[in-house]
């Protein structure tokens, strides 16, 4: 059976204030900026994609940063926790670093045999660090955190599901994914390769109000795809399974399809290619502002529009 879906592509997430939210994936975080452009539907907000050094799928964290945003609310029907990946031997120092900075955390816990913490950025968004030796991506080396404890990129996405059932059965049906562990009403699933960036965990919330959408609040999360072939494949899929997803977007670094998962979750499937590196160099990317062609003429207005950014 040809491979349609491989893992995760990416999360996007809304958020508030432009510069925290640069402070905290760079600074705290230690991501590297990868793309600085607009969201392409509303050009007076920024859309800042972050991940390893050459923004991988499966390591891609982007956002929408409004400003001025009202705190969403976790529960059913929301992508609740992005999990990343860092090495076993780094349980320390991010215990650490987190203390010095003022970050409030759970854990260390286990879960699937492995050990987390959980924590929140500014906005409240759901992050976790799973601490493991299975990946073998390398991190971002920032300057700032040592390469050999350094993020990885994602582990897990955790879906919070009132009814989980349908969302299983899309998941396992249509896009490839198989049960690799169940604890606790939390169900895993894996694509592709399997291991870190390629897990899915469905959790039974039957008991949890639904979610509210606002500044820490996942937009959508994406799949990761070969090609454009392979996403017609997917989407074809879809369409005959009922999930009417849309006809295919150019967001200039890959090509994507939208649909509702049975949860209300926002599901995207994007491709690999063309990746970050098609208007920039890798060594200079996230630097400049990249723009859309249709928002091209409009520069000098959307660059006045947008809050400066200091990457420190």
């Amino acid at each position: 059976m040809e491979t349609l879906i491989n893992g995760l592509h990416h999360v996007t997430t809304l958020a508030g204030d432009t510069q925290q939210n640069v402070d905290y994936y760079i600074g705290l975080m230690g991501l590297r900026l990868v793309k600085k452009t607009v969201n392409f539907d509303a050009p007076d907000v920024y859309h800042l994609y972050y991940g390893n050094e050459t923004g991988s799928p499966g390591t891609i964290l982007t956002f929408f940063p409004y400003g001025s945003l009202p705190r969403g609310r976790k529960g059913a029907g929301q992508l609740t926790y992005t999990a990343f990946s860092v090495p076993t031997s780094s349980l320390s120092f991010w215990l650490d670093r987190l203390y010095e900075q003022a970050i409030p955390y759970t854990g260390p816990d286990k879960r699937f045999s492995e050990t987390y913490i959980r924590f929140e950025d500014y906005d409240g968004a759901g992050i976790e660090l799973v601490f493991n030796d299975e990946d073998q991506r390398p991190g971002w080396d920032n300057g700032q955190i040592p390469i050999e404890f350094s993020v990885r990129g994602f582990h897990t996405v955790t879906l919070n599901e009132s009814n989980p059932d349908r969302t299983i059965k899309l998941l396992t049906e249509i896009m490839q994914h198989k049960l690799v562990g169940e604890e606790g009403g939390r169900f895993r699933f894996s694509a592709g390769t399997g291991g870190p960036g390629n897990y899915v965990d469905v959790l039974h919330s039957s008991n949890d109000a639904r979610a509210l959408q606002g500044a820490g609040s996942v937009h959508h999360v994406a799949f990761s795809t070969n090609s454009d072939e392979t996403q017609l494949a997917i989407q074809a899929q879809l369409t005959e399974a009922g999930f009417s997803p849309t006809h295919v977007l150019d967001r200039q670094y890959f090509h994507s399809i939208y649909f509702r998962e049975p949860g209300g979750i926002l599901f995207e499937v994007a491709t690999n290619p063309p990746g970050f590196t098609v208007d920039e160099p890798l060594a200079e990317l996230g630097k400049s502002l990249k723009l859309p062609l249709q928002y091209e003429a409009r520069r000098a207005k959307v660059e006045a529009e947008l809050p400066s950014i200091v990457v420190k």
